[in-house]
């Protein structure tokens, strides 16, 4: 590296730090940094996302790079409005920025960001405290990670260890995580196959059917191939919030302690409040073995991860307390936000609040889905983890562009691309729902125009504000 690279990069670090300072910008100050955030993504990324974000690709004039926001909202460098339908694909259950949350990352980070890796860390203590009060059963220890992925392959190797098998079975259309562990779970063949082989042994099933998890761990019993757990989410978020039968997850639960395999919860995108209970089990008032969480555990502010199971399980942790260390897994910072988040999802009634929104909304796409018939196959879903379904990708896109461009963000799911998914912030005013739907009548509307497709259906509309937002309106 010559002398000549690191002054360069002395002088645009500094000037990158003063942006970073900056609260608002001007004019000037908000083109180059929209310029300069395409550049440094299409050089020094990956040049693959300009062809996949809306926020380039559907921005007219100059790309949506975002800014700040707060509550259900937020601006781009431009300060452009949006009404946030996304959350961040599960993180920002509590809003984007939520005080208390950032209150308490500030406080400890005027004390210490980061463990000494020898000494004991309190908040770490706190943390894990809490969620064994707020996990079900007799859930009662917690390992600490930056990710959901990394949850995952944290509870893989805990069932490992504890079982000595080697085996697991997932679901078609489940989504786990992308690092080797967790993605040879997750059942869908364009993220599984560019990376084989994967972790062997691994054996997959259509979600909801648990004949066929029954089925495979009888044959796995007759040819000799050790399972150690099951792993599914309780309501499939990627594949299109899928949400199984109601006799699905306590049949698993009798199956698995029936062949004496482990039960593991994948609570990544459906833990802390999103599907209108604590956690999605709960649904079916079923206690896993052992249960992951991420995403929204780290109250939007921070990223955080955990694995969690019984204490009977957790013993070959306990006796070898090294087995499994993470450097930064669990910093003072993290568990400060997820500490701050469980304090704000029980006292501001967030499970409650998602429950309710969840059904008012759920009831307005339904009645869109009845008067839009030749667009859509559906609604699916809990709480606020909901699927819209479309008749095909292209349309799919569309109603997700269309709404992009009136100022809504909401995007596709990763293992289904022609299921819209709505997974706004829990804490999202009913205002707020009102003006999304709105805006989604008046895509769809326009969309039927575009393509001249009859109109189909019931006629009769619910009682929304009839009026037509226009892109980057602010009002709701």
């Amino acid at each position: 590296m010559s002398d000549g690279n690191l002054r360069k990069a002395l002088e645009t670090s500094k000037y990158y730090l003063e942006m970073v300072s900056k609260t608002q910008l001007d004019a000037n100050e908000a083109r180059w940094l929209i310029d300069t955030t395409v550049a440094n993504f299409a050089h020094y990324y990956n040049s693959g996302f300009m062809e996949y974000r809306k926020s380039v690709s559907e921005a007219e004039d100059a790309a949506a790079v975002e800014w700040t926001g707060r509550g259900a909202t937020f601006r781009d460098a431009l300060g452009r409005e949006f009404i946030d339908c996304l959350g961040g694909f599960g993180i920002f259950n509590l809003g984007w920025a939520h005080p208390r949350v950032v209150s308490a990352v500030q406080a400890q980070l005027a004390k210490s960001p980061l463990p000494t890796q020898e000494l004991l860390d309190p908040l770490r203590g706190m943390l894990a405290h809490l969620l064994a009060e707020i996990t079900p059963g007799n859930i009662q220890y917690s390992f600490f990670v930056s990710s959901g992925t990394e949850a995952v392959e944290g509870a893989m190797k805990l069932a490992k260890l504890y079982t000595g098998k080697s085996g697991f079975i997932a679901s078609v259309g489940g989504f786990h995580g992308k690092t080797a562990g967790s993605l040879s779970l997750t059942g869908k063949a364009a993220f599984r196959r560019p990376a084989l082989p994967l972790h062997p042994n691994i054996y997959h099933v259509p979600y909801g059917d648990a004949e066929a998890v029954e089925q495979q761990l009888r044959i796995a019993r007759e040819v000799g191939n050790d399972i150690a757990a099951v792993v599914m989410e309780p309501i499939q978020g990627e594949a299109g919030a899928i949400v199984p039968p109601d006799d699905f997850w306590p049949a698993l639960r009798r199956i698995c302690d029936e062949y004496e395999v482990l039960l593991i919860a994948d609570e990544v995108q459906t833990g802390m409040g999103r599907t209108g209970k604590l956690w999605g089990v709960e649904h079916w008032q079923v206690i896993p073995d052992i249960m992951t969480s991420a995403k929204a555990l780290g109250g939007g502010v921070m990223p955080i991860g955990a694995f969690m199971a019984t204490p009977k399980i957790w013993q070959v942790f306990n006796e070898n307390p090294f087995i499994h260390t993470s450097t930064t897994g669990g910093n003072p910072l993290a568990c400060a936000a997820a500490i701050a988040a469980i304090n704000v999802t029980l006292e501001e009634n967030i499970v409650e609040q998602a429950r309710e929104k969840g059904l008012y909304f759920r009831q307005h796409l339904e009645a869109l889905s009845e008067r839009y018939r030749d667009v859509y196959c559906g609604i699916s879903g809990k709480g606020l983890l909901l699927g819209q379904h479309f008749v095909d990708d292209e349309t799919g896109y569309a109603v997700a562009a269309g709404l992009f461009k009136r100022g809504v963000l909401i995007s596709g799911t990763l293992n289904n691309s022609r299921v819209i998914r709505v997974e706004p912030p829990l804490i999202i005013s009913y205002a707020e729902i009102d003006a999304i739907l709105n805006r989604l009548e008046d895509t769809l509307c326009s969309l039927r125009t575009s393509l001249s497709l009859p109109s189909v259906g019931v006629e009769q509309s619910l009682p929304l504000s009839a009026m037509t937002l226009h892109p980057w309106s602010t009002a709701v």
